[in-house]
């Protein structure tokens, strides 16, 4: 048990009503609804980075200039942050599988858009909306959460978080391998399909659950602040994967720009192929979740922010290596999936009552560390070259290690 464990009241545990109880839910949640939440967080985040590969496809089909293109990205990403802060919130006031169909049906009708948009302005709209509704994935957390016996809780969240891992790592290459056979708009539309399928899976295989909260939405969000400031926890989990996913976003936005150039001049296709190599990094998921619930956080925590820093030497080693650069990928991937799933399995300990207003802060702010870890990759490569990209990645777990050690200082475990 970590610390915070031992100090929730044992009413902590939600009961919501009329509807089935999370401890009667329990025997429900088997392996293949796991898997199949897990498959959901990774197809559903996967619709966030599908568009950073093809920013240059993209741009002169809809009429955007090449000082423009990247707007794609952005707004996306702006959507997302958008997202989890207006919608996923919502997980603690409206019936949680109603909430999540709802918003997959609109991730439908937003990628829709996207695939036949004649104009820009349509384009980058869709962009946005894309990024707002794909906080479905940040729902569905929650919900394993909610529903995994306290005992395994660790486990479940690092099950399917892994999916999770699995989408973010896998967008880039799949939406550039399927752009290259079918077209870009193929990549949207295909991507619809795939969504539509999940929406009527979530809808017969989700429990319901509704939380015994009667807030108003106003109050909902009000109390986002509030949370933040009053939850040491979760204020030192949030900078630790903040740190951590800015890391993360500088590498895998630098490393394809180097990839590009002399010695290795690989082709699109070949940086999609690198691309993948990281996808082992997701194997680690449930290894932190099982670490989590034997209460080892705080010594994995520092052994998660020490790869990730190690990670960046081996890329710096790694600058005329493929193979050293895979290598730094897989340790860096790993690090920051092991963080997160300690960090969520921390903060969701904290209570039912609260646990979707929680999880829509830890990951709204690291979100924000991710943007300035991929805005800094590509100003440092263009001015310095990939020396200095290793520096500042390296920096990032630094920073988390040094706020890290205050932990011994007297402090409870987080």
């Amino acid at each position: 048990m970590t610390a915070q464990d031992r100090a929730m009241p044992p009413t902590a545990a939600p009961h919501p009503a009329p509807l089935p109880t999370e401890d009667s839910a329990h025997p429900a949640l088997s392996r293949s609804l796991v898997l199949l939440m897990a498959l959901a967080c990774g197809v559903v985040v996967a619709n966030i980075y599908y568009a950073q590969p093809l920013v240059g496809l993209i741009g002169p089909a809809v009429g955007l200039s090449p000082e423009t293109a990247s707007l794609v990205v952005t707004l996306t990403q702006v959507g997302y942050g958008a997202g989890l802060i207006l919608l996923v919130p919502l997980g603690d006031l409206l019936e949680n599988r109603r909430l999540v169909v709802v918003t997959l049906c609109s991730t439908v009708a937003a990628l829709l858009v996207a695939a036949v948009a004649p104009t820009a302005s349509l384009f980058l709209t869709a962009s946005f909306l894309i990024g707002v509704t794909s906080v479905a994935v940040q729902m569905l957390v929650p919900l394993a959460a909610h529903m995994a016996p306290e005992a395994s809780r660790g486990q479940v969240v690092g099950n399917v978080m892994s999916g999770l891992l699995l989408g973010i790592l896998l967008a880039r290459p799949v939406s550039s391998l399927i752009a290259d056979s079918l077209g870009w708009r193929a990549v949207f539309g295909l991507s619809a399909v795939v969504m539509v399928g999940f929406a009527v899976l979530m809808r017969r295989v989700l429990p319901q659950r509704r939380p015994t909260g009667r807030s108003s939405y106003g109050a909902l969000l009000g109390s986002l602040g509030r949370l933040l400031v009053r939850t040491p926890v979760l204020q030192r989990r949030t900078v630790y994967q903040t740190m951590m996913f800015a890391a993360f976003s500088l590498y895998w936005t630098s490393v394809p720009l180097l990839l590009a150039g002399a010695p290795f001049h690989l082709s699109q296709r070949g940086i999609a192929l690198f691309a993948l190599s990281g996808a082992a990094g997701a194997l680690v998921a449930p290894i932190a979740g099982r670490i989590a619930d034997r209460g080892w956080t705080r010594p994995a925590t520092g052994f998660a922010l020490a790869m990730a820093a190690l990670s960046f030497f081996v890329a710096r080693a790694g600058e005329g290596s493929i193979a050293l650069l895979v290598l730094a990928g897989l340790l860096l991937d790993m690090g920051v999936q092991m963080n997160m799933v300690l960090g969520q399995r921390a903060i969701y300990s904290l209570g039912a009552e609260t646990r979707s207003r929680m999880n829509a802060i830890y990951m709204a702010i690291f979100f924000l560390g991710g943007a300035a870890g991929s805005a800094l990759a590509g100003y440092a490569f263009a001015v310095g070259g990939w020396e200095p990209v290793t520096w500042i990645g390296f920096a990032f777990p630094a920073i988390g290690l040094l706020f890290y050690l205050t932990e011994f200082r007297g402090r409870p475990a987080a």
